[in-house]
């Protein structure tokens, strides 16, 4: 368990075939079912300070405590992910840690030096979804993600970490709105 942020909740892993990915865990490691959405809903997303419009599609799935979520960029905005592809790289590209007391962890982490690289409000856009993605620093693949799950988002969450549960292979591949009911 991190001192700073509690436990290490999500492996996102940034992938170039998104549905290939998919299929690779569910088949070959036995996780799922996966929560997947084309377009994920973003708004205030900042790259490095500037506003971006990324698009891209993800699917969480969870193992044990851990969720693992895949994300695959579907334009040329900046951001973290496209950063990432663009130094021919796939695969793990961050963890995350989720909270429902962001503010002060993210003021903590910036006190203790941490530099934002990304941040927005991901899901329905309700102010209890934000989230901030910290630099690598010195140690490739060590982005840090800080979450909030106070909201939707965590109901999100808590649903993907429900459907896994003696989850028999059925049905692997799900659509995320059915689960945010929009």
């Amino acid at each position: 368990m991190s001192r700073y942020f509690g436990p290490l909740r999500q492996l996102g892993y940034v992938v170039n075939d998104i549905d290939s990915a998919m299929k690779h865990w569910v088949e070959v490691t036995g996780v799922g079912p996966f929560f997947y959405i084309d377009d994920q809903p973003l708004t205030g997303f900042r790259f490095r300070g500037q506003l971006a419009s990324p698009r891209f599609s993800v699917a969480l799935a969870q193992s044990g405590d851990t969720q693992i979520e895949l994300i695959q960029q579907r334009n040329d905005e900046p951001s973290a992910f496209k950063d990432f592809t663009d130094r021919g790289l796939e695969g793990l590209q961050h963890v995350a840690y989720w909270t429902t007391d962001f503010d002060r962890l993210r003021a903590a982490a910036r006190e203790r030096g941490a530099t934002e690289l990304q941040s927005g409000v991901s899901g329905s856009g309700a102010p209890d979804e934000r989230f901030v993605y910290f630099e690598e620093g010195p140690f490739p693949g060590t982005v840090i993600e800080l979450s909030e799950v106070s909201g939707r988002k965590g109901e999100l969450f808590r649903a993907v970490a429900a459907a896994a549960v003696g989850w028999d292979g059925g049905d692997p591949i799900r659509d995320m709105r059915t689960v945010l009911g929009s």
